[in-house]
C-alpha cells in the first residue's frame, strides 16, 4: 500500500528564477518581471516599471528566510510558533495558506521529502 503524502512533509525552496533582497526594514521583497502583451504597452504609453517588487510582511519574511530546501513545512511552523507565538495562530492553516499562494505564483517549489522527487 502506498503511503499517503501529508502537505506538512513538503520542503519549499526558493524558486531560483526569482530574485529576491531584504529592504532596510528588514523586510524580503522579491522582484518579478512585468512580462505580456498588457503589461509591455503599460509600459511604454504608462511609463510603468519593467519589474515590480512584492515586499512580505514580518511572517512572511520570516517564513521565506527558513525556507532553506532542507526543513519541512511542519518544522518551518515550528519555529514560527517560537518567534511570533500566539500572534501566528491559526498557525498551520496560516502558514499552509501562505506557502500555497508562493507556490501558485512560482516563487517557491516544493521538494517531496517521502519521495524525493521536485514539484514546481
Amino acid at each position: 500500500m502506498a503511503e499517503k503524502e501529508n502537505y506538512l512533509d513538503y520542503v519549499p525552496k526558493h524558486n531560483s528564477l526569482y530574485e529576491y533582497t531584504t529592504n532596510k526594514n528588514g523586510r524580503i521583497e522579491i522582484r518579478v518581471r512585468n512580462k505580456g502583451m498588457f503589461n509591455k504597452i503599460a509600459q511604454v504609453f504608462f511609463k510603468r516599471p519593467k519589474y515590480s517588487n512584492i515586499e512580505l510582511d514580518d511572517f512572511g519574511s520570516f517564513v521565506w528566510g527558513c525556507m532553506d530546501g532542507q526543513i519541512t513545512i511542519y518544522e518551518i511552523g515550528a519555529a514560527v510558533k517560537e518567534r511570533f507565538g500566539k500572534e501566528a495562530e491559526p498557525l498551520y492553516e496560516r502558514l499552509s495558506k501562505f506557502i500555497k499562494i508562493l507556490h501558485g505564483n512560482g516563487f517557491v517549489v516544493y521538494v517531496n521529502k517521502l519521495k524525493g522527487k521536485r514539484s514546481e
